[in-house]
């Protein structure tokens, strides 16, 4: 496959195939790029409803250069362990960033969360985040203070009373309960509204038919957590292990 930036040329055809509904590995197959290249180009340009090419080509030269001016106070990337490519975890790590932003977060929060599950520990430091982000110690803050306040990361402190950042398994269960249960509340209000327009009424059908859909998908979604969460607390066999991953 080529190498090098996507073209406006490149940036039209994905325009085409998102207008034409087609699926990120088919438009990439069609302009000849990894499905990543295209998933991360349309996420970080507005979404596949909202991309447009003309202005994703100048956001990308504007962000190419923004980096060339940040690069001569840009500290040395951190090596990577296991023999990866750093190009390609960089650029993994821009894709599930984009992917947590489609779902919700904001930019830095959705920065921060990548940042963490993608390391072999799962924990960092807020001065480990700084170097790796290359941002102000405060945005670091302001980030994980969100994440803590939505059950995502949780904190410990450690040596000379810095605390670490750490995602572990059963985040992912904490999450999957906490939409769950904000699900329910929606439940309650779409019924509460029943009484308050009146039964019988279009608006409150409407509003029961809501109630109904989103008290299956809160069951459905609780019981599906507590059935699967054994699978976070599989113990896999990891032969690349080392000594650093031992607390």
């Amino acid at each position: 496959m080529p190498g090098g930036r996507l073209t406006q040329q490149d940036r039209q055809q994905i325009a085409l195939g998102l207008a034409d509904g087609l699926a990120y590995a088919e438009i990439a197959r069609r302009v000849d790029r990894p499905t990543s290249t295209i998933t991360r180009e349309v996420m970080r340009n507005g979404g596949p409803t909202a991309y447009r090419a003309d202005l994703a080509h100048r956001a990308t030269e504007r962000r190419a250069h923004r980096r060339r001016q940040a690069a001569p106070r840009a500290a040395e990337a951190p090596p990577q362990a296991h023999g990866r490519d750093a190009e390609a975890v960089r650029e993994y790590e821009e894709v599930f960033t984009t992917v947590l932003m489609a779902s919700g977060m904001t930019t830095m929060p959705a920065r921060v969360m990548a940042c963490l599950i993608l390391t072999d520990t799962g924990s960092l430091t807020a001065s480990e985040l700084v170097q790796r982000l290359q941002v102000s110690p405060a945005s670091i803050s302001k980030a994980v203070a969100f994440l803590d306040s939505q059950g995502l990361v949780r904190r410990e402190r450690h040596e000379r009373r810095r605390e670490r950042y750490i995602v572990d398994d059963d985040i992912w269960y904490q999450s999957m309960m906490a939409s769950a249960r904000s699900t329910a509340q929606l439940v309650e209000i779409a019924r509460q509204g029943i009484g308050v327009l009146g039964p019988g009424t279009p608006v409150a059908a409407r509003l029961e038919n809501i109630a109904r859909f989103l008290d299956f998908v809160s069951e459905s979604t609780a019981r599906a957590a507590e059935q699967a969460r054994d699978i976070l607390r599989t113990k896999v066999e990891r032969p690349w292990a080392t000594r650093d991953d031992v607390p």
